[in-house]
């Protein structure tokens, strides 16, 4: 390296760019990163990823919905919530069943095991969530989640 050469220090997370200087784009993408690897974490000895655990959430909370209704729901493309519906109903936390009318359409529901499987991750992903609002009143909190709804609501 020439003398007239500088090298630039990377900030750490929470620092320059990466902090409060920084846009709020990236800070939204940079703490969803986190989160995202912190769930990953926490639900990994139990066989579950983040994106299954989406799926299986929309699947309890919306019973007897379509691979295309879930892939809305929980923000994944059709293809990759079929490959995921798959996965947990190999795992034997969901099952399949011919739609009433339309024979090409399957619904999907939660099976017991599922529903166990989905309380454990739940546990999990709620210590999560408590430290995200740990410096957040009840108040603030709930400004924080309106806010975000209402980002994802612009589109």
């Amino acid at each position: 390296m020439r003398k007239s050469e500088k090298t630039t220090v990377v900030p750490s997370m929470g620092h320059g760019k990466r902090g409060e200087d920084g846009h709020l784009g990236y800070l939204l993408r940079q703490a969803a990163a986190m989160h995202r690897l912190r769930m990953e974490r926490a639900l990994s000895d139990l066989g579950v990823t983040p994106a299954q655990f989406s799926v299986l959430t929309m699947l309890a909370a919306y019973p007897g919905q379509s691979n295309a209704d879930i892939a809305r729901l929980a923000l994944l493309t059709p293809p990759t919530v079929t490959l995921i519906v798959g996965n947990l109903e190999n795992m034997g936390a969901v099952v399949r069943r011919p739609h009433a009318v339309h024979g090409r359409i399957l619904h999907i529901d939660v099976t017991p095991e599922g529903k166990a499987l989905l309380a454990r991750c739940r546990a999990r992903v709620q210590v999560i969530e408590q430290a995200l609002c740990v410096d957040l009143s009840v108040t603030e909190a709930a400004v924080v989640r309106r806010w975000l709804s209402s980002v994802a609501q612009e589109a």
